[in-house]
């Protein structure tokens, strides 16, 4: 499966329609997003926001373990991807806050999209590093 995944999502723009699709979702006016009552599940926004950021540390970090990068540079980079993403989360709550009309900010959103990119950077440690480790690098 992670295989797949590297050779299919591994490619750059795959995180950047990501990362593309989140801000733009992010900076929607409250007008054009879907009522949260309509929902049958209790906070299925928070789920919404866990996957929006765990994708975007996954897929960027998905891409650059196709790179060929040392080990410890590897590490580095995806811990730099897991902070950007929360800075990431961070920015867009006090984007809605500030500039997005209907939109408003909400501290647990914050901590699902940490949650998500947490969950991103695990993900990327335990399936993307064994591949790595596996396969020789070469330098450039």
């Amino acid at each position: 499966m992670v295989s797949f995944l590297r050779k299919h999502f591994g490619r750059l723009y795959i995180p950047l329609i990501w990362t593309a699709l989140v801000i733009i979702g992010c900076c929607l006016p409250g007008s054009l997003v879907p009522n949260e009552k309509g929902f049958a599940i209790p906070n299925f926004d928070k789920l919404i926001h866990m996957t929006m950021f765990g994708g975007f540390v996954f897929l960027w970090n998905l891409h650059l373990a196709n790179r060929s990068l040392a080990l410890p540079r590897l590490l580095r980079v995806f811990f730099v991807f897991y902070m950007l993403g929360n800075i990431f989360g961070i920015s867009t709550e006090l984007a809605q806050k500030y500039w997005i009309p209907g939109r408003d900010y909400d501290t647990y959103d914050i901590i699902s999209d940490m949650f998500g990119a947490g969950i991103g950077y695990g993900l990327s440690e335990m399936l993307l590093i064994p591949l790595v480790i596996k396969k020789p690098v070469v330098k450039s």
